[in-house]
């Protein structure tokens, strides 16, 4: 392997001293799990934030072994992580993504649809403005991996709102049930808070 690609980053886990373990998500080489030296250090931790949008040099000596990782912070999600709402949805929508999807396979689509839903949730003046995107990605996913799942067309937030808990039995268990009962419990605890944060301001 040996590849340069705008890439979302997904999540990341600590391994060594400084080092992490980022799921990197490319619109034509699908989901990457890559080693990042230093991911932790001053220079690096603005830049391995999940939902950033990075340039990733990507490279190894076999399809077996784990991606050595160089990444350039192209759009930042740092500023919005201290608003509770923002940061509960991108926190909820790059868990998911790391969780649901396969690596190695593309999902153009998904790509796309992942990068228009961070982008509105940092760019509109309210949740009012992105929900509905998310919504739709949410649906989307669960249809891009064979599960169908519905075509919402909910408008008014509370009606988003009570769309997307008629989801959280098919999300759960369609998309999330061969993983850790740790991972699975997080990843669904994210869903909560945001579920729970949106309907503060109904």
């Amino acid at each position: 392997m040996d590849l340069r690609a705008p890439a979302l980053l997904l999540s990341t886990r600590a391994h060594g001293e400084t080092a992490v373990i980022a799921r990197l998500f490319t619109e034509h080489f699908g989901m990457i799990a890559a080693y990042v030296a230093g991911g932790r250090g001053r220079v690096l931790r603005p830049v391995v934030i999940p939902g950033n949008l990075v340039e990733a040099q990507l490279r190894a000596k076999s399809d077996s072994q784990l991606p050595f990782a160089k990444l350039e912070l192209l759009e930042s999600r740092g500023p919005w992580l201290s608003e509770p709402l923002p940061a509960a949805a991108i926190q909820w929508v790059t868990a998911l993504t790391a969780s649901a999807l396969s690596e190695r396979t593309q999902y153009p689509s998904l790509f796309n649809a992942l990068q228009g839903v961070l982008s509105a949730i940092c760019q509109a003046p309210s949740a009012r403005g992105w929900a509905r995107g998310l919504l739709v990605y949410e649906a989307l996913l669960l249809r891009e991996l064979g599960y169908g799942g519905m075509r919402p067309e909910a408008e008014s937030l509370a009606d988003i709102v009570a769309a997307m808990e008629k989801l959280e039995a098919p999300i759960a268990q369609y998309l999330l049930p061969d993983r850790p009962g740790q991972i699975r419990g997080q990843t669904m605890a994210a869903r909560a808070q945001l579920i729970e944060r949106l309907r503060k301001i109904l």
